[in-house]
């Protein structure tokens, strides 16, 4: 297998795997809000994603910034909760719907603390120098992080549809589910 192969299914591996499942977590509350028709300031959302993470990536790769770990497990679950909440004021106050600059940075923030947590297993698997591993890395954390996203876009146009959930009752639901599911997540790392 290429070197290209290799980071990139590791890249692509890192945001599927359901033993860590922050990431999905983050995902589907970044895509609850959004429809086929709005896809592009999705995928802008989930671009920005991408540079946060491999841009703490490449700081801790090469130690500009060395950030401990237990801080980083507690904001990475903390993100997702600001973001799942975000969806929830959103929904039921019109005027924030024009007003991305939130998300935006919610987006940068839990890929640049997202990163970090990544980077000390990173470190390990790459040896040399080279910045190439980290963009091929990255392209696969960003094709997998578009197959989540089309997927939670076709179950939210299934239930939009189908089954008749305004758009409003659907955001709610599914953030309420993600809050629900980081809890544990949040008690778990708990640093205070």
């Amino acid at each position: 297998m290429s070197d290209f192969w290799l980071y990139f299914i590791l890249g692509f591996e890192h945001v599927l795997d359901w033993a860590a499942y922050d990431h999905i977590l983050f995902l589907v509350a970044l895509s609850a809000a959004y429809t086929f028709v709005s896809w592009k300031r999705l995928l802008l959302l989930v671009s920005l994603f991408t540079l946060g993470h491999s841009l703490s990536l490449l700081l801790a790769s090469y130690e500009l910034v060395i950030v401990p770990s237990e801080p980083i497990e507690f904001l990475i679950p903390l993100s997702i909760l600001i973001a799942a909440f975000y969806n929830l004021y959103a929904a039921t106050n019109q005027k924030t719907d024009k007003k991305l600059g939130v998300i935006f940075l919610i987006t940068v923030f839990f890929g640049l603390i997202h990163g970090f947590g990544f980077a000390a297993y990173y470190k390990m698997i790459h040896v040399d120098d080279s910045i190439l591993p980290l963009f091929e890395f990255a392209l696969g954390v960003e094709t997998s992080q578009s197959i989540i996203v089309f997927v939670v876009l076709v179950v939210a146009f299934i239930f939009q549809s189908l089954f008749r959930f305004n758009k409003r009752d659907w955001v709610l639901v599914v953030s309420s589910m993600v809050i629900g599911c980081v809890f544990p997540m949040l008690v778990e790392n708990w640093i205070f």
